[in-house]
């Protein structure tokens, strides 16, 4: 949620700035809605001590054995009147956060104009896309046919776009998650946690999943409690820290979680029905920092090699794109997009998303510092897949494919897996 002095503060320019994300604000409305609260807010504060001073009053009156009955009418009407203008407050309050609550992250100014991923700039391309003197195919294929992935039966247990994966393809899942979880805590400097799952409202709102995306959200109730399953482990490792104040001194925070991710993709609109690309339940470690407001930027240049790291450790080909403003997520204002070379499309494919979310989510889940003057100030939130499971196994199948029908795997995996290669029978080949 947005500081609103900030978006009434011309040096923002938050209208052009929303604009480019195809986000109207109506600034005349804000800046109304905005001084009708604090005009009512100061009333009821202006009212109320006017009514402690009549209380005062009225109780030296009574110990004196004075009259006080008009006094006492007088405090009456007062709390009368207090109550109606906080009522007043409070609606008005309701109103702004619920406009607040609504307006996406401000883009940077470095984001490219767009608003697609058809503007996205492309920064670099690292890696050689593998050439083959056959016909590759896809990962769905490759799977199946190997009988390591099965998605009719992931259809039969839950419905379209669930899989299982068996043997070889449940054992690369579990050696992915391991790789990337060691390469983080291990070379980058992360602390790994085990979150919960299952979230309140609350903390989906801090992130900025909530009110706007409740379409995309799995959510379950149990009586009158009503909890909803994370759409990425984002939520749970940011909000570890929702109304703290965060000691200077132990800034930056690099977090990891490897955690499975729920996602309805109510507006994926039949795209990428086909394979691990956009399942309804995936498994994804993901990463997380907390720093100083100043030094978000810097920070998501740190984020973004450790997310490609991974991508390195496996010998895969990638690129990196910055997105469009007009295409970046809710909460973010900058995203890098790394995309892995995927042979069976004959086309790069998003992999990870590595985000500046600025002081967007603090305000809303109340993350605060303090500033050298011991003021209290919010920090600035990063987030980014380091990797999600499926999509990098579909990647490896495709990549490594041989004629044979063979798949060979990156050494990277060899500590994990115990072996290199898996035949066209999805066993495993030393």
């Amino acid at each position: 949620m947005h500081d609103v002095r900030a978006l009434l503060d011309p040096d923002n320019q938050a209208v052009r700035r929303l604009a480019r994300r195809n986000h109207s604000l109506d600034l005349p409305g804000l800046e109304s809605l905005h001084s009708r609260l604090l005009d009512r807010t100061r009333a009821a504060e202006s009212l109320r001590s006017e009514a402690k001073g009549l209380a005062r009053e009225v109780r030296a009156s009574a110990g004196a054995g004075e009259e006080v009955s008009a006094a006492k009418e007088r405090g009456r009407l007062l709390k009368h009147e207090v109550h109606r203008i906080e009522s007043e407050r409070d609606e008005l309050r309701g109103e702004l956060d619920e406009l607040l609550l609504s307006l996406p992250n401000l883009p940077l100014d470095s984001a490219p104009d767009g608003d697609s991923d058809a503007f996205a700039e492309e920064l670099r391309r690292v890696g050689t896309p593998p050439v083959f003197s056959f016909e590759p195919t896809d990962h769905v294929t490759l799977g199946e046919r190997m009988g390591i992935l099965d998605f009719a039966k992931g259809t039969r247990l839950s419905g379209p776009r669930f899989v299982v994966a068996r043997d070889a393809g449940a054992a690369l899942e579990r050696a992915l998650a391991a790789l990337f979880l060691d390469l983080h805590t291990t070379r980058h400097g992360y602390v790994e946690y085990s979150v919960p799952f299952l979230v309140d409202r609350v903390t989906m709102t801090g992130t900025g999943q909530l009110p706007k995306f409740a379409d995309d959200l799995f959510a379950t109730a149990v009586g009158d409690r009503e909890l909803f399953l994370v759409p990425t482990a984002e939520v749970p490792l940011t909000n570890l820290y929702a109304n703290e104040v965060i000691p200077r001194e132990d800034l930056p925070l690099a977090m990891t979680a490897h955690t499975p991710c729920f996602r309805s993709e109510a507006g994926s609109y039949g795209r990428d029905t086909r394979g691990l690309i956009r399942l309804h339940q995936f498994s994804k470690v993901e990463l997380v920092r907390i720093c100083d407001a100043d030094d978000s930027q810097h920070e998501l240049e740190s984020l973004l090699t450790h997310a490609e790291a991974c991508l390195r450790e496996l010998g895969l080909a990638y690129r990196v794109v910055a997105l469009a403003a007009g295409d970046l997520g809710f909460s973010a204002r900058f995203t890098y997009d790394i995309e892995v070379w995927m042979p069976g499309q004959n086309r790069y494919r998003e992999i990870s998303s590595v985000s500046d979310c600025g002081t967007f989510q603090s305000h809303r889940a109340h993350i605060r510092t303090r500033d050298a003057e011991g003021r209290r100030t919010p920090v600035a939130t990063l987030n980014g897949s380091g990797l999600p499971i499926g999509r990098t196994l579909a990647a490896l199948l495709e990549q490594g494919q041989q004629r044979d029908g063979s798949v060979v795997l990156p050494e990277a995996l060899l500590p994990y897996l115990g072996f290199r290669r898996l035949s066209p029978e999805g066993k495993p080949v030393k």
